[in-house]
């Protein structure tokens, strides 16, 4: 191609500027040299400016940018069509009723009960027990729905987790059949609502190694007296399960504490930098009276409580993955939305860089997580399956967050931006169901036969 084909070819690129327009751009650059420059060009060169010069000369809009999509391995493909139904009807839930409030509900520290009603219209809590609401691979459902909730409001999640997980299993596992056809059927339309009251003030991690809290039974009743820390739901939940140390034997115990039991008292936690939404509680037990018919019948040491850590660990994972997916895919739109320099972020090398990075991790965790929601749902899973998936779930997350906070620059400190409350509420993922050094030491006993513990 010649050098006056060349010019003729970029002119034709330009035949819709006026000359008026042509006269402005003449005081801007110097035209002749802007000729011989394209002249010089070679073939490649040329037509990467042509199409440099159509983009930038076409309409807003007329790029087609791929969907905002976390499931980059499309594991929803995996899923049967009744169950991606239940996924989508789970994510517009979030969408049309979570997401609006979510801001504020987080910033003022106050719980929108009015979703509740909604909420059991959705009929997903204890969809993985028997004869409550089972149905094909009912642990990875639990994953899924866990996920979905957590991808719009973290606290959302750690509420229906408390509530489905850890209060109902915890009376799916340790309770008689007659606690079960009492409780459950109730709990499941969310007519009323659990608790899990096993962390204490001076202990945490040392559960296992013995609780604070005591009971002692007096005739038919039992009577408890300690204290309980960090008890999601407590300051409104109907029923609260509470483990404590039987003074007789030293074996742990459960029992489903009503809220009006005398002797029961929960006290709002103040200033939490996460899942402020949730409402935390302090429990004290001041010779409180409980029926021997609302000790959980199974339950007869710790081992039993771990059972229904086990059985919740893995929602947690799962927890952590919506955390990270909520936080990428708000990074990533406001990357496509958010312009420098004339273009938009997310076409900076460094800004791809981060995102890439962020959808590596985000990937990594579903994949683990869906795997060990199949082990699961086929009687597979152990402790230190769940471990691993808490870990490392929970670690990635901090990174993902991170990011998203990071390519958002001081908008990612603004709750407005969707990406701040996720960075906080990574933190509490980070800590509970286990800290990272209890679960690794878990996994490490398992892996190497030594246990590292004290």
């Amino acid at each position: 191609m010649s050098i006056f084909s060349k010019i003729k070819q970029t002119l034709r690129l330009l035949k819709d500027v006026d000359l008026d327009a042509l006269g402005k751009l003449s005081q801007k650059v110097d035209l002749p040299e802007v000729m011989k420059t394209v002249g010089e060009l070679d073939d490649r060169q040329l037509a990467g400016l042509m199409r440099m010069l159509k983009h930038k000369g076409g309409k807003r809009g007329q790029h087609k940018l791929p969907p905002i999509d976390g499931d980059f391995y499309d594991l929803a493909l995996k899923l049967t069509p009744e169950q991606r139904k239940l996924q989508i009807k789970v994510r517009n839930f979030m969408e049309d009723e979570v997401k609006p409030i979510a801001n504020e509900c987080w910033n003022k520290a106050e719980f929108p009960f009015q979703i509740i009603p909604k909420m059991a219209e959705l009929d997903i809590c204890g969809i993985a027990y028997d004869g409550v609401g089972a149905n094909n691979h009912p642990f990875l459902m639990e994953g899924i729905i866990a996920m979905e909730l957590a991808r719009v409001d973290v606290s959302i999640s750690t509420f229906f987790g408390v509530h489905s997980g850890l209060a109902m299993g915890s009376i799916y596992v340790c309770g008689s059949e007659e606690q079960k056809q009492e409780w459950l059927p109730k709990m499941q339309r969310m007519e009323i609502i659990g608790a899990f009251g096993l962390t204490e003030p001076e202990v945490g991690s040392a559960v296992a190694g013995g609780l604070g809290t005591t009971c002692r039974k007096e005739g038919d009743e039992w009577i408890l007296n300690g204290q309980k820390k960090w008890i999601g739901n407590a300051t409104f939940a109907d029923v609260i399960i509470i483990w404590a140390r039987d003074e007789a034997t030293d074996r742990v115990k459960g029992f489903l504490v009503r809220k009006e039991n005398p002797g029961f008292k929960a006290e709002k936690m103040e200033n939490k930098m996460a899942l402020r939404t949730v409402q935390n509680a302090i429990i004290t037990l001041t010779n409180c009276r409980v029926p021997e018919s609302d000790r959980l019948q199974k339950c007869e040491s710790f081992k039993d409580t771990a059972k229904v850590l086990q059985m919740t660990r893995a929602g947690v994972a799962w927890q952590a993955v919506g955390c990270a997916r909520g936080a990428y895919e708000a990074a990533l739109k406001y990357t496509k939305k958010r312009e420098q320099f004339g273009k938009p972020i997310a076409s900076f090398q460094l800004i791809q860089n981060h995102l890439v990075e962020m959808v590596a991790n985000l990937t990594a965790m579903q994949t683990m997580c869906f795997r060990l929601s199949e082990l699961q749902d086929e009687g597979l899973l152990t402790d230190e399956h769940a471990s691993l998936a808490k870990v490392f779930c929970s670690m990635r997350t901090r990174d993902v967050v991170s990011q998203a906070r990071e390519v958002m620059g001081g908008n990612g400190i603004l709750l407005e931006y969707d990406v701040a409350r996720f960075v906080a509420d990574a933190e509490a993922i980070y800590s509970y169901e286990g800290t990272k050094e209890i679960n690794t030491l878990i996994v490490g006993r398992a892996i190497t036969g030594y246990s590292a513990f004290v």
